[in-house]
């Protein structure tokens, strides 16, 4: 009698696999494409016509702000109303369950769940800058629009984690919906109308400091030709620390089961 070894499928074909169901999965979740790249861009488009009314409130630096609203919604509604609640509802589902009889790695799972989503909010961002560019009349440097992107990409990396991290801490998808949709609610509140300074000093000293005020914050300094400040640099502490500890906490405790 012989034991009949089971080939394991190379690493590539399997990433390719799953990048494909992942790719069909977010093409077909019209709400999250709309709450992407619709809301961000109704942003711009609201913001614009305020600047036309009051072009010298707004300006450049007021105009760089309200892209990096814009930006900064985009990224958070991603992983907060995109990211998480769809890998909580597939795994309520049983989706990871069967995954995991496959040969398929376990980090390969994931790895692919948070491609997919990386490169759907990046193309939110390059769309938001292209249309916000054009909107607000703005005309940056190759190494400015650089720039962006590469706070895009940190900003986005830090929104994952935070949603990894919800997922990681709660089973039921429902809980996660309502978890995710609270707090997204909160930091753009927070952190958004408090770094406009609608909500007094108090507020806005410590919105800053806050995942969304703290992105808001880095992006308007890398679109800003002032001078590089010390706020600024803790910014990118700032973001980097909530990025290391929410993707922590959300891979250590992570649950493959509902139940």
């Amino acid at each position: 009698m012989t034991d009949t070894a089971v080939a394991r499928p190379p690493i590539g074909l399997t990433l390719r696999s799953l990048l494909r169901a992942d790719v069909t999965v977010i093409l077909r979740s019209r709400q999250t494409l709309i709450l992407n790249l619709a809301v961000p861009l109704l942003i711009l488009i609201i913001t614009n016509f305020a600047g036309r009314k009051s072009q010298s409130a707004l300006g450049t630096g007021g105009a760089a702000l309200m892209i990096a609203m814009a930006l900064s919604y985009g990224l958070l509604s991603s992983a907060l109303m995109g990211y998480s609640i769809t890998v909580a509802r597939d795994r309520e589902a049983g989706v990871f369950q069967r995954l995991r009889v496959t040969p398929t790695p376990t980090w390969a799972i994931m790895l692919s769940r948070l491609l997919v989503q990386f490169a759907a909010a990046i193309a939110t961002v390059i769309i938001v800058i292209v249309v916000g560019g054009i909107m607000h009349g703005l005309q940056d440097s190759f190494g400015t629009y650089l720039l962006i992107f590469l706070v895009a990409v940190y900003g986005a990396a830090m929104f994952l984690g935070i949603g990894q991290a919800i997922v990681g801490l709660i089973r039921s998808a429902g809980a996660v919906n309502a978890v995710g949709r609270a707090l997204f609610v909160v930091l753009i509140l927070i952190g958004m109308l408090g770094v406009s300074g609608i909500l007094g000093d108090t507020l806005s000293s410590l919105a800053t400091w806050t995942p969304v005020g703290a992105l808001v914050t880095l992006f308007t300094a890398v679109q800003s030709a002032a001078a590089w400040t010390s706020d600024d640099g803790w910014a990118i502490v700032a973001i980097g620390g909530y990025l290391v500890v929410f993707a922590g906490i959300g891979i250590r405790w992570f649950q493959w089961e509902a139940r």
